[in-house]
């Protein structure tokens, strides 16, 4: 058993490793108005597909990359990894190819019901955004390899650490797309990235283009999401 030991140096029996919790003291008059403003704030975020050249400011990205490793994840592995392309030629490669896989999907892979579900959003094969956009992070997860260990519930791990990314992003003023092309494998290619790590998400990041549009879509209500027992 690992002895670890209080502030006043007496054990505490666990065993592993521990630390004191550094909660966030949040006083209860206040906390309902955080989350309202946050929520605001939030409400805002849409899925943008014009982007202006305007550069993204030096250290945004990164830091919402930490703040998306501040995810939980299973066993506390962390199984994601994030690739950053800023290159316009491998911008390049990346769109060709994603299109090359998008066009097989709008005309031969893609249902009927699939069709219709997104003709309100007015998608196709065509995705410029990928060159457009100043940045365009890949989200790989990372499974068991040579010098990764096995995960656990590696999907939700990153896709809870994909929200983060996107909050954060988003909080900067930034605007992002989530896409994923199917399949991705040619992203390990684009990317340079070990056969263990599968490509997840691609996100396209950056400034919405002056005059940018979004489909007219409504959220669902509260009580059309909610249940209470």
């Amino acid at each position: 058993m690992v002895e670890n030991r209080t502030a006043d140096g007496t054990a505490d029996g666990r065993p592993f490793p521990s630390v004191p919790l550094r909660p966030m003291t949040v006083p209860a008059q206040e906390a309902e108005a955080r989350s309202r403003s946050f929520h605001d704030v939030m409400a805002r975020r849409r899925t943008v597909r014009d982007y202006s050249p305007r550069p993204i400011p030096d250290g945004v990205v990164e830091w919402a990359v930490r703040t998306a490793g501040t995810a939980p994840s299973g066993a506390h592995v962390q199984p994601w990894r994030f690739v950053v392309i800023t290159d316009p030629e491998r911008k390049r490669r990346l769109r060709e190819a994603a299109e090359a896989e998008e066009r097989e999907f709008y005309a031969r892979r893609a249902s009927e019901e699939w069709l219709a579900a997104l003709a309100p959003i007015g998608t196709d094969w065509h995705k410029p955004f990928l060159e457009d956009a100043p940045a365009v992070i890949v989200v790989f997860e990372v499974h068991k390899g040579p010098d990764s260990p096995r995960p656990y519930y590696t999907k939700e791990s990153v896709g809870i650490a994909v929200g983060l990314l996107l909050a954060s992003l988003h909080q900067a003023g930034l605007a992002t797309l989530t896409h994923t092309p199917s399949p991705m494998r040619f992203l390990n290619e684009v990317c340079e990235r070990p056969a263990e790590e599968r490509a997840a998400y691609v996100i396209p990041v950056g400034y919405p283009a002056e005059g940018a549009r979004v489909p007219d879509l409504r959220r669902k209500e509260l009580d059309e999401v909610l249940v209470r027992l």
